[in-house]
């Protein structure tokens, strides 16, 4: 599977993504560190949530229950797709992070 276009999230795109799933009840946006860290703690918990959902599909499968081998591989690409999504923004996230402490004062 290529994630090639995953590569080209811009730390803009994770303010934005940050400042509007934080503050989409208030009116007005919230540009602290907090917000950020908030939303990507969020996709974390969203990537677990798949990789959940994923492994008990597997194990309903496994065990004969009601659970097609459609259901299965879309819980499997949905678990897989979040992992790759959220290992490119890490990888962004580090990146800025070193780029920021090679910034001389």
């Amino acid at each position: 599977m290529n994630i090639d276009s995953l590569y080209s999230v811009s730390p803009d795109y994770l303010t934005q993504y940050g400042l509007n799933k934080t503050n989409e009840t208030s009116g007005e946006k919230d540009k602290s560190f907090g917000s950020i860290l908030d939303a990507a703690m969020n996709m974390i918990n969203e990537t677990n949530d798949y990789q959940n959902a994923a492994e008990s599909a597997e194990i309903q499968f496994a065990l004969g229950e009601a659970v097609s081998t459609h259901e299965l591989a879309a819980a499997q690409q949905k678990a897989n797709i979040a992992l790759q999504y959220t290992v490119a923004v890490r990888d962004k996230i580090l990146d800025a992070y070193k780029e920021i402490m090679n910034m001389s004062i």
